[in-house]
């Protein structure tokens, strides 16, 4: 019962209290982009909000990274969560990415365009 407890507590997928409940039958990456634009990569010298060099265009099926074999630590590590239910499903890369800097309190701080 514990074990049952501490998993449910650190599932990545569980919203936190104040958002909406998401779906949690997708936990995989589902290529939308947002992970390599939204945030600052210091590996990469890429800037909060403006999208990695190495991003393919957002071809409506999803943007691809470039060098995905050869990528830095931090973006193997990134692990798909619940951010990735409410940002994926928008339309846009400019959407999805903009609504990751607002849960985070980011939009202000990132670089324009």
């Amino acid at each position: 019962m514990a074990a049952e407890l501490l998993a449910a507590s650190l599932d990545l997928f569980t919203a936190p209290d104040d958002f909406a409940p998401r779906s949690t039958w997708r936990r995989d990456c589902t290529a939308c982009g947002a992970c390599c634009t939204a945030p600052d990569i210091s590996a990469l010298g890429k800037p909060l909000g403006v999208k990695c060099v190495n991003l393919g265009a957002d071809t409506g099926a999803g943007c691809l990274c470039r060098i995905y074999e050869g990528r830095p630590v931090v973006c193997r590590n990134y692990q798909p969560d619940w951010i990735c239910g409410e940002v994926a499903p928008l339309p846009t890369l400019e959407a999805r990415v903009g609504r990751f800097l607002d849960i985070y309190g980011l939009h202000d701080e990132a670089l324009p365009g």
